[in-house]
């Protein structure tokens, strides 16, 4: 027996209604080409979400799964039937269909938070919709307070969201600004990145470096003169006392005079 709140049912096609909910209508480009070749070969793996309308079904997420089951001739379609409820069904349809139009990470941050502002929708109905954590969808909203600066080359696509994050670490805004211009301009990693916040870190402020007191200059050090055994004696001398034999003084002497 399914206990599931929302089981899944075959619905007939001529039964599924496009209705409000449509948010992607352009359905001749490459991926829905691709949608087709998968559901001819593997069938519909993931189940459109509709709503009751009326004797008919509304869709609320997977108009896509649809066309491409009209054009393969299906009768049926798997479906999970939620509450004929409006309001949640925009939510739901909003978030699920927002992200197949592949939206950059902050405009799917913005999404997100449009979402959730309201406090009608949980976060974790956020993350189940979009098939995340929590922990994933509490991270996206954290971008949202980053600098402007750095949400820009994200969104235009210069920088990764891994990348950025040191640099958005960083709260001195003409050195994030340089950084940020360099990482865009060379296609920096997160580990280049992040080297740059660690270095960043451990460098002492300009104004605690103006008012430190000045370091005692080092004790000067006397120079080391390497030593060596002389060739003829064994006795360790310095090595400007020797010969480049190297022999001793006394030793040349009693060499002179064999």
């Amino acid at each position: 027996m399914n206990n599931h709140p929302n089981p899944i049912q075959m619905i007939p096609l001529r039964s599924l209604q496009v209705g409000e909910h449509e948010q992607r209508l352009r359905y001749d480009d490459e991926a829905m080409t691709d949608l087709i070749q998968s559901i001819r070969q593997e069938g519909i793996l993931q189940p459109l979400i509709v709503r009751p309308a009326g004797d008919k079904y509304l869709i609320i997420e997977g108009h896509r799964r649809r066309y491409a089951a009209d054009c393969l001739g299906l009768p049926e379609l798997p479906c999970q039937v939620r509450p004929d409820d409006a309001a949640g069904a925009r939510r739901v349809a909003f978030i699920t269909n927002f992200i197949r139009a592949n939206p950059s990470p902050i405009e799917l941050a913005l999404a997100i938070g449009k979402a959730s502002e309201s406090g009608e929708t949980a976060l974790s109905d956020i993350a189940h919709a979009l098939h995340r954590s929590v922990d994933w969808v509490k991270r996206q909203l954290a971008l949202l307070d980053w600098p402007e600066d750095v949400l820009a080359a994200i969104h235009r696509g210069q920088l990764s969201v891994s990348a950025a994050a040191p640099l958005a670490a960083i709260d001195d805004e003409t050195y994030r600004k340089f950084l940020l211009e360099h990482a865009c301009a060379n296609g920096a990693t997160a580990r280049t990145t992040a080297a740059w916040l660690q270095q960043y870190q451990a460098t002492v402020p300009m104004h605690q470096a103006i008012n430190a007191d000045p370091l005692a200059a080092p004790t000067p050090r006397a120079p080391i003169i390497p030593q060596q055994p002389c060739f003829g004696c064994s006795t360790v001398h310095r090595a400007d006392e020797l010969s480049h034999l190297p022999l001793c003084v006394a030793c040349i002497r009693r060499l002179r005079a064999l």
